[in-house]
């Protein structure tokens, strides 16, 4: 046998043996998405504003990185034991008059969330932990609909120390406490640090704000303001 016919030969082994490794990595890349999907929480992309909002959102210091603004706390406030989870039906915000019920919300076709079909009402993101169990709870709401201020018009006024109460299906009502509320260019969304997992039990409420493009209709900015349990009650 001459070495080209060995060289034919061995050819097809070299083959297989190049296709069942790259097999193996497949295989091994699945299950390592697989399991960073059960450690993680699979995050959307920030909140898209619908509508065409005229009505300019109050105004608060900026904060890009998410870092407090002096003054404001750096802690979160003390855990508490959690609850079982329970859907959400309405969320009180004292300090901004807000007391709405909540829809439901889901992803959309572009995997973004879904936000509110009533402009006066915030939703409860569905396949997020719900709020008072373990987990980063996420509610959303509209800051203006065709002009007009909507439910969550004020949320960037809200600073640590002030209250949000979820009441839930279950006869209770989970009662947070702000830790600090940041403003995000859209396109640097900090969605780890938003919807990242936690020992207890969080809450984000988020809505639009910065600047509004009647061109592009849509406000540059997402506001997020992060709240941490501090008490239960039925």
């Amino acid at each position: 046998m001459t070495g080209t016919d060995r060289t034919r030969e061995h050819t097809p082994r070299r083959r297989r043996a190049i296709l069942a490794a790259a097999g193996a990595l497949l295989l091994l890349g699945g299950l390592l998405l697989a399991l960073g999907a059960v450690r993680q929480y699979p995050a959307p992309p920030p909140v898209a504003e619908k509508g065409r909002p005229e009505a300019e959102a109050p105004a608060r210091g900026k904060e890009p990185s998410g870092s407090p603004s002096p003054g404001e706390q750096v802690g979160e406030a003390p855990h508490i034991a959690t609850l079982p989870a329970s859907r959400p039906v309405s969320v009180t915000i004292p300090a901004l008059k807000v007391n709405s019920p909540l829809e439901g919300l889901g992803l959309g076709k572009d995997r973004a969330m879904d936000t509110p079909r009533n402009p006066d009402h915030a939703g409860w993101f569905r396949p997020g932990p719900t709020p008072g169990s373990v987990g980063p709870a996420v509610i959303a709401g509209h800051v203006t609909w065709n002009g007009a201020p909507a439910v969550f018009f004020e949320l960037t006024e809200l600073a640590p120390g002030d209250r949000i109460a979820v009441r839930r299906a279950d006869g209770t009502t989970a009662d947070f406490t702000v830790d600090r509320t940041a403003v995000y260019p859209k396109d640097a969304f900090p969605t780890v640090e938003v919807y990242r997992n936690l020992d207890h039990a969080g809450l984000r409420l988020i809505t639009c704000g910065g600047d509004y493009s009647k061109e592009d209709s849509r406000y540059a900015d997402n506001v997020v303001v992060y709240a941490t349990l501090t008490g239960t009650r039925s």
